[in-house]
């Protein structure tokens, strides 16, 4: 069993994707950012598939190939071919969506990393590591990077690895189109065609539109350009017809495009055709590698592209292979794939990690994210409070000393400089949204009136809204508590953001063993998934066992549930985690005040210094996550 299923190689950039739909490219107003050239988007597609995909290119020594490397990783895909060029910059892609036919594009490629690809780069044991190797055609455009191409997939026969190739025509990579026109799809040039069939021999597998088959083939008579390619390669020819599918012929090509081998496809609205190729191709080797038939094979690519068409990107488009199999068994529900919920909640909820991090096992969380509770201090002030944060910052730091599954909650009102300090740490970051103390529900106006402000917000902060509910509300303050966290969750969506619900009953009334499940359910009725849920400490395992259930019967994808403390003492805190921590889904604990309370009293009189009051928050803090661990351990080892 070979360590890699795919290495694709070639181009690798940063596409920067207009967020405004329907205009010309120069009225783009912002961009989001993602990852993309073609054997970048299909690695990342097939990865997302469960196939382990690796990639060769080069990206620059800066912050965007740090991008395309550290987001690689987090799609799950093997950067071991991945060079760092210290001379060049990272190419960029500027795109827009104008139309259903039109998708304006400018490549900034100038002496870019990947293209200084070459034979050096190509390690013998690396492509021996892999059950095939994909190349697509672009890095045949210049002596350096073919000659890297041809190093590759000689290794790659030797090693007895499939070889196939995606044609990827862009008329001005290869210099027969202007700067300006980056859309273009096909431009005549016998020395394209020539470069092109020098090579079609050396692949077992032949993907292209049937423009690109007009290029490799040198006419623009799509049977005639397919006999073309059959008359230099023995492999099989994919050839993609936009709405009508895609045909495959292993053997002679017929007359008629109809006779090839065909896969179902799917009806759709077609809102971006960008990047729709690199997902059809990675369903293609999902077939192709597990040893479907073609007709299968194809079904799987139509389906990863109508995913690509209906969405805003490239790479972030693909599914996860859960999404697929959903979308296989349940059929087509509405034709803009993009608005169906049901979808687009499998779709955010398996792909999540790949944009905000891995999952951990347990997460110790230091919230200090409180507020009124500090303004309420003998001697507080703005400024010392925001000093007293970045204290809270060091300790969490110095106890998580570069390890997994540490996080803090900070708010940008008082803790600004700590949060923005947090980003990259590595910690966990979430950001509360609520006023302290309100209910019913309101939220800090930083937000904006439309909760605008969320786009402002760095990529890997968790938004958190804390909401004092019960299921005794009367009617008028559960819709209104329930409508502002139903907006807050839907702005948060459209950021990309992940969302954690915090509830406490018990602040508003008795609670039991089903308080706590009942308005879980609640929440999910109005639509609301949450990423995180963060509960007060049950004190029964059929509380526990309850509210668990709850989330399970309607989101199996959680990322889980995290304990608060309520400002109780760590013996208390100790004999909740024993019952919480027998359930997986209760992945650690949320708690502030039994780590700073005491420090900070004591801090804002000038009772005692910063380093006694790191060096006190991170003992509590520290004893807190042994005794989760000890919790934690103990139940695995009851379980096992």
């Amino acid at each position: 069993m070979k360590p890699l299923d795919v290495i694709t190689i070639g181009r690798s950039s940063v596409d920067l994707y207009g967020a405004q739909v329907g205009g010309r490219l120069e009225d783009m107003g912002s961009f989001n950012k993602y990852i993309g050239g073609s054997p970048t988007n299909i690695a990342c597609g097939a990865a997302r598939l469960g196939l382990k995909a690796g990639l060769i290119t080069r990206v620059g020594d800066e912050h965007m190939g740090r991008f395309i490397r550290e987001q690689l990783i987090r799609e799950g895909v093997d950067v071991g071919g991945v060079v760092t060029d210290p001379e060049r910059l990272t190419a960029l892609v500027l795109l827009g969506i104008r139309d259903e036919g039109s998708f304006p594009l400018i490549f900034y490629r100038e002496n870019c990393a990947d293209m200084a690809l070459c034979e050096n780069d190509i390690e013998q044991d690396y492509i021996a590591s892999a059950r095939a190797v994909v190349v697509t055609g672009t890095h045949l455009s210049n002596p350096n990077t073919e000659a890297a191409v041809l190093k590759a997939l000689d290794f790659a026969r030797n090693s007895g690895a499939k070889t196939a190739l995606d044609i990827d025509y862009r008329p001005n990579l290869w210099g027969v189109a202007s700067h300006g026109e980056g859309e273009s799809r096909y431009v005549a040039s016998r020395e394209v065609t020539e470069k092109l069939q020098s090579t079609l021999h050396v692949f077992e597998l032949i993907v292209g539109t049937e423009e690109e088959f007009h290029i490799a083939g040198g006419t623009t008579d799509t049977v005639a350009a397919l006999k073309a390619v059959r008359a230099v390669s023995a492999a099989t020819l994919v050839c993609k017809r936009g709405a009508k599918g895609a045909v495959a012929f292993d053997r002679d090509v017929p007359d008629n495009l109809d006779d090839g081998v065909s896969g179902e496809g799917f009806p759709i609205e077609v809102f971006n055709v960008l990047g729709a190729g690199d997902g059809f191709f990675a369903g293609l080797l999902k077939g192709w590698l597990d040893g479907k038939d073609w007709s299968t094979a194809l079904k799987y690519a139509n389906a990863c592209g109508a995913f690509a068409v209906s969405r805003h990107g490239c790479t972030p488009a693909y599914p996860s292979l859960e999404e697929l199999e959903f979308f296989l068994e349940r059929g087509v529900r509405q034709a803009d794939l993009r608005n169906d919920p049901a979808l687009e909640q499998i779709h955010w909820s398996t792909n999540r990690h790949r944009n905000h991090g891995e999952d951990w096992p347990d997460y110790r969380i230091f919230a200090f994210d409180h507020r009124m509770q500090l303004e309420d201090m003998t001697g507080y002030t703005l400024e010392r409070g925001g000093a007293f944060k970045e204290l809270c910052l060091k300790a969490a730091v110095e106890v998580q000393a570069g390890r997994k599954g540490y996080g803090i909650l900070c708010d940008n009102r008082i803790g600004r400089r700590a949060l923005h300090a947090a980003s990259g740490s590595g910690l966990w970051i979430g950001r509360p949204c609520e006023r302290p103390g309100s209910r019913p529900l309101t939220l800090e106006p930083e937000l904006g009136s439309d909760y605008g402000a969320l786009g402002e917000w760095a990529r890997e902060d968790v938004v958190k809204v804390l909401c004092f509910c019960h299921p005794n509300d009367d009617a008028a303050i559960r819709a209104d508590q329930e409508a502002t966290v139903k907006r807050l969750f839907d702005a948060s969506r459209r950021n990309n953001l992940e969302f954690l619900l915090e509830i406490i009953p018990s602040k508003v009334a008795a609670v039991d063993d089903t308080t706590t499940a009942t308005l879980i359910q609640q929440f999910y009725d109005i639509g609301v998934f949450p990423d995180w849920w963060k509960l007060e400490p049950m004190k029964t395992a059929t509380a526990w066992a309850n509210a668990i259930s709850a989330i399970e019967r309607n989101d199996r994808h959680t990322r889980g549930i995290v304990v608060l403390g309520l400002d109780a003492p760590e013996a208390e805190l100790a004999a909740s985690f024993q019952v919480a921590a027998g359930f997986a889904l209760v992945k650690g604990f949320a708690i502030g005040r039994t780590i700073f309370g005491d420090v900070a009293r004591a801090w804002m009189k000038s009772e005692i210094e910063d380093d006694a009051a790191v060096a006190e928050m991170a003992n509590r803090y520290r004893r807190l996550c042994a005794t989760w661990d000890e919790a934690r351990t103990a139940a695995r080892e009851k379980a096992a």
